[in-house]
């Protein structure tokens, strides 16, 4: 039997819930009621944002788990799960929804040496680690951060987008263009979660 189901970590600029990946929602909440007692001390005066990371979660137990928070602390609760799983719920804020696609999904982080190609898009339930790569037809989506090569849009298409929990590798490819980040925007606190091309330039968001 599992000690913990939830595991609590304090960083500078955010709070982060891990929560096990064999967990079952009725686990998770009974743990975390006992637990808000714990978040409430972290905060102080503070509204350091929550991000819940760890099992892919439902819509449903996202909405649940962020209404018990938002009961007891007025915070800010980011999930790593998508709200609906798939390419086709990803939206640019200024254009129209990016059009569907076959999707391969694998659930498992890809280390250094592994390769993961499709023609469609490709939907990663883990981390692209340094030395990894994923080569899509279309679209990319890491539920997870991305440190390896990532090259969407493999076949010439510009509409094709990368998205992931936090972008920190060195370089981002869709079709033909390679964005290569420089130490400096490496290092940037602000998170970058979203690559697209305006203008035949790729842009970080």
């Amino acid at each position: 039997m599992r000690k913990t189901n939830i595991v609590i970590q304090q960083k500078q600029n955010e709070i982060i819930l891990k929560i096990h990946e064999q967990a079952s929602q009725e686990e998770i909440l009974k743990e975390l009621k006992k637990k808000i007692i714990e978040l409430k001390k972290l905060y102080g005066k503070e509204n350091t944002p929550i991000y819940v990371t760890g099992k892919v979660l439902k819509n449903r137990e996202i909405e649940e788990i962020e209404t018990l928070i938002k009961e007891s602390i007025n915070v800010s609760v980011v999930f790593d799960s998508p709200r609906v799983l798939g390419l086709h719920s990803i939206k640019r804020t200024f254009e129209d929804e990016i059009q569907n696609s076959d999707t391969k999904f694998h659930k498992g982080s890809l280390r250094s040496g592994q390769k993961l190609e499709y023609e469609g898009s490709i939907v990663l339930i883990g981390d692209l680690n340094g030395g990894a790569e994923i080569i899509a037809g279309e679209n990319i989506a890491v539920i997870g951060i991305l440190r390896g090569l990532a090259h969407a849009g493999a076949k010439g298409n510009k509409k094709a987008i990368v998205t992931a929990s936090s972008i920190e590798a060195p370089q981002v490819r869709i079709a033909n263009i390679v964005k290569e980040l420089e130490k400096k925007e490496e290092q940037v606190e602000t998170k970058r979660t979203y690559a697209y091309i305006q203008e035949n330039e790729i842009i970080l968001e």
